[in-house]
């Protein structure tokens, strides 16, 4: 008897667990953006939780909690509860975050669940219409002719911008350029512009608007093939530096341990609200390719291979946020 009555309770476990993860949302959903209101990151999470809340039983509420870079709002996620009612919203700074500082209170891999891969914004180089070089080729012969010579400006240190850039002249052979680290794109651009630091690898959105208006000369797109947002910038790639791309990315994540079930259940969520006309309008006006058919297989698997690409150049460079 005591047996039959553990193998019936054992078949009624899955059917358990699955009504478990139908009752997601059970209320209102954090989706905790590790970044200020109103910024490159914040932007994104409000398009994609408004569309996703539409669609739900429940709000999806963006929650920002900055502070120490990406640690602090990305912690709370780590140690909430598993059961998808507390997500996060983050960028390719989830990936390098373990080398860029000496602690912090969670593991970017062992304590967080990639749920989506909701898309991609890349890089592009582009320098002030002074300097001498037009071409990748070019900027290569140049700074090779020039060690040490010529100074480049970032978003800050350990940011994506100076990670993009690093990677570059590591893969370029070896090339030196100094970095001019400021607060911030914006920040940065006064300087570039006036050709003070005249060269910068930043995100499309930042840049292609002072491309277009014929204020900086775009030298190269860190895409696989040409961007269809920018189709008349070469590629590095075709260019001559083979396997080059750099992005920023946005995924949603939740903590270690959520049941596989309701994964499934967020991540139909999020490829739902990618999947609307509007939705994917407004992300490639903010120069995003929205993915739109990841799966948490496919996150992890893309997750794991950022960690695997920028935090070998992170050590190598001996960069540390500040």
């Amino acid at each position: 008897m005591h047996r039959r009555h553990a193998l019936a309770l054992g078949g009624l476990l899955p059917f358990a667990a699955a009504a478990q993860s139908a009752e997601w949302p059970s209320q209102p959903v954090r989706m905790v953006v590790p970044f200020a209101a109103g910024g490159p990151t914040d932007v994104p999470a409000r398009v994609v939780t408004e569309e996703m809340s539409r669609a739900l039983p429940q709000r999806v509420i963006v929650e920002n909690r900055t502070g120490s870079g990406i640690v602090i709002g990305t912690d709370v996620v780590a140690k909430a509860a598993k059961d998808g009612q507390t997500l996060l919203y983050t960028t390719i700074g989830h990936a390098v975050v373990r080398a860029l500082f000496d602690r912090v209170p969670f593991d970017p891999v062992r304590d967080f669940a990639p749920v989506a891969l909701v898309g991609q914004i890349p890089m592009v180089m582009m320098v002030h219409n002074s300097f001498p070089a037009r071409t990748l080729p070019e900027v290569i012969a140049y700074l090779r002719a020039n060690p040490g010579r010529v100074d480049y400006a970032s978003s800050g240190n350990g940011g994506a911008l100076h990670l993009a850039t690093e990677l570059f002249l590591s893969q370029a052979g070896n090339l030196q350029a100094n970095h001019v680290a400021f607060r911030g794109s914006a920040q940065a651009m006064p300087d570039v512009l006036a050709g003070r630091v005249p060269l910068m690898v930043d995100v499309a959105a930042s840049a292609l608007p002072f491309i277009q208006r014929g204020e900086m000369r775009a030298i190269a797109i860190a895409t696989r093939e040409r961007s269809a947002i920018a189709p008349n910038i070469p590629t590095f790639i075709e260019q001559g530096l083979a396997g080059f791309e750099a992005y920023t990315w946005h995924m949603v994540m939740a903590p270690a341990g959520t049941p596989p079930a309701t994964l499934r259940a967020v991540n139909a969520a999020v490829n739902r609200a990618l999947a609307v006309e509007n939705v994917r309008t407004r992300l490639t006006e903010l120069a995003m390719q929205v993915v739109g058919d990841s799966t948490p297989e496919s996150a992890a698997a893309f997750l794991n291979a950022e960690i695997a690409k920028w935090e070998p150049i992170i050590r190598q460079k001996g960069i540390k946020a500040d």
